[in-house]
């Protein structure tokens, strides 16, 4: 255990949007332009009033930025010039890497706004060089029109690698590949049960972890090779103590910077238990936080002690690691 008394904690919840209260789906990365880490999220709209489940779509790609390595975040507004098509859509989670200097998005996408479960959903690709401005690149053709929660990570055979959610195959993580970003061949499925969402790939400490949520925590598959991969403990499933933290860990993103990994998640605070219906939830069941902790590996096997204090304070990311 280190040593707590010279840390910079996180503050807890790290981020609550102030517009509607109902962040989630994180992604972070470094706007290089700006020099600030910016976390880019589904803008759920829990502070409307709903019919059915109308407050979870219509939603915007939001914005929240820091300039002090992550102590504070302020809201930006959200994401310009991803309408492709006439209306008011619905945006979800944001997948965002950047690229020989271009920054690159793969987000949900749903016509309209639904009040009912079944609509069809695509992944659309986008391209800036700001991270504010974006260009419809395309509608991937993927292993169903039912895909959403994009995960971009290179295979370490160098070929780009997407894993998604294909709900009309079982909630199932599909992987499809690419070598340019643009063009995506679909591989098919690399794991299919239990039904789950939200795939996160990443590498650290010599070995490759993916993660996903199956709406009671995270379940976590370690790979070495970045392609066969092997269930491990599930994470962020015990409730913590800190404020707004009191329920499952869901959708997250991890960010690796010096050998160290923070994993950044929401919580439903008024969180009901899962399988509960979604039309009938109030302000305080709709609403979400974004929090953050820090992984750990013990004997290979990953873990997140979310009540842990631990010191938190991001590098600038163009700077050498």
């Amino acid at each position: 255990m280190q040593n707590t008394q010279h840390i910079r904690p996180p503050a807890a919840p790290l981020f609550r949007d102030p517009i509607y209260d109902g962040a989630a789906d994180p992604t972070i990365i470094w706007n290089h332009n700006e020099k600030s880490w910016w976390i880019l999220y589904t803008n759920r709209r829990a502070t409307d009033p709903s019919i059915g489940v109308s407050w979870v779509h219509g939603t915007d790609i939001g914005i929240a930025s820091s300039t002090d390595g992550g102590q504070s975040w302020i809201y930006r507004g959200t994401v310009s010039g991803l309408e492709f098509e006439p209306g008011h859509n619905t945006f979800w989670a944001p997948e965002v890497i950047r690229f020989e200097n271009q920054y690159h998005m793969y987000v949900s996408y749903v016509r309209g706004i639904p009040s009912t479960w079944g609509f069809g959903r695509e992944i659309i690709h986008y391209t800036s060089d700001d991270l504010w401005n974006w260009k419809f690149e395309s509608i991937l053709e993927l292993s169903s029109h039912m895909v959403i929660d994009a995960c971009v990570f290179r295979h370490p055979e160098g070929l780009w690698n997407m894993w998604y959610k294909d709900e009309a195959h079982g909630s199932a993580t599909y992987v499809a590949e690419s070598n340019d970003l643009y063009q995506w061949q679909v591989r098919g499925p690399v794991i299919t049960t239990p039904a789950h969402e939200g795939p996160n790939v990443f590498r650290w400490k010599g070995a490759y972890w993916l993660i996903a949520d199956f709406w009671k925590g995270l379940m976590v598959w370690m790979s070495d090779d970045c392609s066969s991969w092997t269930r491990q403990s599930d994470i962020l499933v015990t409730p913590g103590t800190r404020a707004e933290d009191g329920a499952y860990g869901h959708h997250a993103d991890v960010l690796v910077q010096d050998g160290r990994a923070y994993i950044f998640y929401f919580t439903h605070p008024g969180e009901r238990p899962a399988g509960s219906p979604d039309t009938d939830m109030t302000y305080e069941q709709k609403r979400t936080s974004l929090q953050v902790a820090e992984l750990t590996i013990e004997n290979r096997e990953l873990s997140c002690r979310r009540d842990e204090p631990f010191d938190f304070h991001l590098r600038d990311g163009n700077e050498p690691a």
